[in-house]
């Protein structure tokens, strides 16, 4: 664990990306072979699952320190984090130990089938042999928020330094659903393994938001689709198979048991590029009817009839076996096209449209429409692009639609984590219904850090009452509060439920009396939702 928490401080403790990447290539040349495979796990978002609470975590780090609880609650807020808090308010060890990172993961996992007054043992004899910032690790490990400031493609930069294997290889093999469980480090790194390339999708490309239309010079170098709002995904027909990933790269096949009949149709070799849409009567359903069926591992007969779904079809990364990504979008898309042309329309595959334009004029009217078709915006590509991957500028761009925007009175105000824990950052707000506030959602982005530290101020002095680490405030302030969507939702007092709110501007100028009303946004969801 020592080694790891060197890492940690080094790559934590600098904005540089080249010292990140020398600490992680220097990490990997020397650390034990399942250390490596567990780091390459965490810095993947592959996070052991939460063993404990964290109120009860709490209470037992106020036990632990000697102190009061609530005077634990008080430093917590200050901190801005559950984990250094704790590293900070306990005493120091009473023991030394040198075990690895391998070790302590093992470790919870062990005490995750015990029961609590086991789990406590377990926990409090951890904390009393690790160094602070040993502490600190352990305590993320055990509530399942590792997080550090390295981007998987950082990591696997560092890797491939570390290793002398192609950067695009390693990232092609980092991709798919494997575990420190069920893979070493060997197999997943060093190892040729021609049977996991059967099921493991290549890295997604992603585009920019397009900021100048004078980027689509001359406009005919462009292709421009409809930016439809489902589950971006990979469709992998290889061995007389099928799998479907996410661009999030989890494994979703089971999901959608309707694709499974597009493997009868299509020829081995296909990899697809597209969006899982909810879809009836050749058009999108409102994601609402998609998201019922995202959080389930099987699906029940009565939702494949309600919420329906096809492949949106975007782009052909292998065609019969053939990796044909350095091929033109161009290409790519006619080979598409003609794979898809001579299938019956029951299939449920559909071939993403090309919008027609011949200037930008003609884009900006397209775009404009967007919202009426129940899509986001358009998608750019450049003809002549290969498909490459992450996030590269100047060949893929998405212009979505202005958001919808409703004006909103704050009620609620909670303190942020981590640079914010002195701010209140994390705001419910409500809009009017007769004599009555009701609130409808929450936002924590689109502030400057000066309107944030403004807003503090105000919050400290206009309390109503407490609720936790949750104040109640004086019904004074207007936000504009934006959002890509809004369904209805029983769950809310309100009755709607919106998609990524955030703050667009405060509103200073206006009183709250002009705030909107709970009717305003039923007239939202009628047309929109």
């Amino acid at each position: 664990m020592k080694a790891f928490a060197a890492l940690f401080a080094a790559v934590d403790q600098t904005t540089r990306t080249k010292v990140k990447v020398q600490a992680l290539a220097e990490y990997f040349r020397t650390a034990p072979d399942d250390d490596k495979l567990w780091t390459i796990a965490l810095f993947s978002h592959r996070r052991p699952r939460r063993l404990i609470t964290t109120t009860i975590l709490r209470e037992w780090a106020a036990e632990q320190a000697g102190i009061p609880l609530w005077l634990f609650e008080e430093c917590y807020p200050i901190v801005g984090d559950l984990a250094e808090t704790i590293s900070l308010v306990l005493p120091p060890p009473t023991q030394t130990s040198d075990h690895s990172l391998t070790h302590w993961i093992t470790y919870i996992k062990a005490l995750s089938k015990e029961d609590d007054t086991a789990r406590k043992t377990g926990i409090l004899a951890a904390w009393d042999q690790l160094e602070p910032l040993e502490r600190f690790l352990f305590t993320k490990l055990l509530t399942g928020g590792f997080r550090v400031g390295v981007s998987q493609k950082l990591m696997t930069r560092a890797l491939a330094q570390a290793t002398d294997i192609d950067e695009a290889e390693l990232t092609h093999r980092l991709m798919g659903d494997w575990t420190p469980d069920t893979t070493s480090y060997h197999s997943l790194i060093e190892a040729p393994d021609p049977t996991a390339a059967l099921s493991r999708p290549y890295p997604f490309y992603l585009a920019y938001s397009l900021e100048d239309t004078a980027t689509l010079d001359p406009p005919s170098d462009w292709n421009a689709e409809r930016k439809w709002d489902g589950i971006r995904g990979q469709l992998i027909l290889r061995a007389a198979e099928h799998h479907l990933w996410s661009r999030g790269e989890e494994l979703i096949t089971d999901r959608f048991p309707e694709l499974a009949q597009l493997k009868d149709f299509l020829p081995d070799g296909t990899v697809i590029d597209g969006e899982v849409l909810a879809f009836a009567n050749e058009a999108p359903l409102p994601f609402a009817q998609l998201q019922k069926r995202i959080g389930r591992k099987t699906v029940p007969k009565k939702l494949l009839t309600e919420a329906p779904v096809i492949l949106m079809a975007y782009d052909l990364l292998e065609d019969r076996g053939e990796d044909i990504r350095a091929l033109p979008f161009a290409d790519r898309r006619a080979r598409l096209a003609d794979l898809i042309a001579p299938l019956p329309d029951t299939l449920p595959l559909r071939l993403s449209a090309s919008v027609p334009f011949k200037t930008t004029q003609d884009l900006a009217r397209e775009r404009d429409i967007s919202r009426d078709l129940g899509a986001e915006g358009l998608m750019l590509k450049n003809i002549h692009s290969p498909y490459l991957a992450g996030r590269k500028k100047g060949d893929w761009w998405k212009w979505k639609v202005d958001p919808l925007t409703i004006d909103a009175v704050m009620i609620y105000a909670q303190s942020g984590s981590g640079r914010r824990a002195n701010l209140f950052t994390d705001f419910t707000f409500a809009v009017h219904d007769g004599d009555a506030l009701v609130p409808f959602t929450k936002a924590y982005s689109g502030l400057t850090d000066a309107e944030f530290r403004e807003i503090t101020a105000w919050v400290k002095k206009n309390t109503l009452q407490r609720f936790g680490p949750v104040r109640q405030v004086t019904p004074h302030h207007v936000f504009e509060i934006a959002f890509e969507g809004i369904q209805a939702s029983p769950r809310h007092k309100s009755g709607v439920a919106l998609r990524f709110p955030r703050m667009l501007r405060w509103r200073k100028d206006k009183p709250t009396s002009e705030a909107n009303t709970l009717a305003d946004l039923k007239e939202m969801l009628a047309q929109y939702g």
